[in-house]
């Protein structure tokens, strides 16, 4: 049964040590903004084969750059649950009376506000490097990509931090998987520009999905159709979601 207590307990626990820890704050914004800024700006002038001539390169580059920031901060969620277990929290929550789905929902919950606080944040960023929105519409399209990304790969974290102890063997393991999956994914360049071979590589990636459509609805161009992306983000997130919760349901607390 579901506890919505103690799934609020769990968010507002994630959000003061999200905003406690002002480095952490600063520090997630800082990799994208390099990004942005020199690859962005540098950029912007040049023709990129792939790119229609209409979009410059910022405007190609910042849903990347949205999406790649939701990738890192979902799946460092993980992360917190293996410090909890490192520090017996964990262990406490575990024999409370109440539903480990619940305290799922809770991480979940709190992890998809700090991804989408990061995310927003470098939104308005962007803005000021002369990236814009057509509309209200479009944003709320986006901000509905943002959900579906972030589900997705908090999922994923969970699922490596229920199985792994170590806090320094799982910041390694992700740096492995979110990378390719980072690059893979089109951020960076047009999937059309890349063998045959990569791009089959880049279509079992969900972040390929979940950029595309933040194209698709930010500046309205994308390489699939827009409900096509969406369609397999909702997939990718549901199975993703419930994986990590049946492994965190079935995690060693101690």
């Amino acid at each position: 049964m579901i506890n919505w207590t103690a799934i609020y307990v769990m968010w507002l626990r994630e959000m003061k040590r999200y905003m406690r820890a002002k480095s952490r704050v600063f520090g997630s914004l800082a990799m994208p903004l390099f990004f942005m800024a020199f690859l962005g700006l540098g950029f912007n002038r040049m023709p990129v084969p792939g790119i229609s001539e209409d979009v410059n390169y910022i405007r190609f580059l910042v849903p990347g750059i949205l999406g790649m920031t939701l990738l890192f901060s979902s799946t460092m969620q993980g992360l917190s649950v293996l410090w909890d277990k490192e520090f017996g929290f964990l262990k406490e929550i575990m024999v409370a009376p109440v539903s480990r789905v619940s305290l799922v929902l809770g991480r979940i919950a709190g992890g998809i506000t700090t991804a989408l606080i990061q995310g927003m944040l470098i939104l308005l960023l962007s803005l000021l490097m002369g990236f814009r929105i057509a509309g209200v519409g479009q944003f709320l399209l986006a901000l509905v990509f943002m959900l579906l990304i972030g589900f997705t790969f908090i999922g994923l974290g969970l699922i490596f931090a229920s199985k792994m102890k170590d806090m320094q063997g799982f910041s390694i393991v992700m740096n492995f998987i979110v990378f390719p999956l980072f690059f893979l994914s089109g951020a960076l360049y047009p999937l059309g520009n890349l063998p045959v071979f990569v791009r089959v590589l880049s279509y079992a990636d969900p972040l390929t999905f979940g950029i595309d459509g933040l194209r698709g609805a930010l500046i309205d161009v994308s390489s699939l159709p827009i409900a096509l992306d969406l369609a397999i983000m909702v997939g990718f997130s549901l199975i993703m979601v419930f994986l990590g919760a049946y492994f965190f349901e079935k995690t060693e607390s101690a």
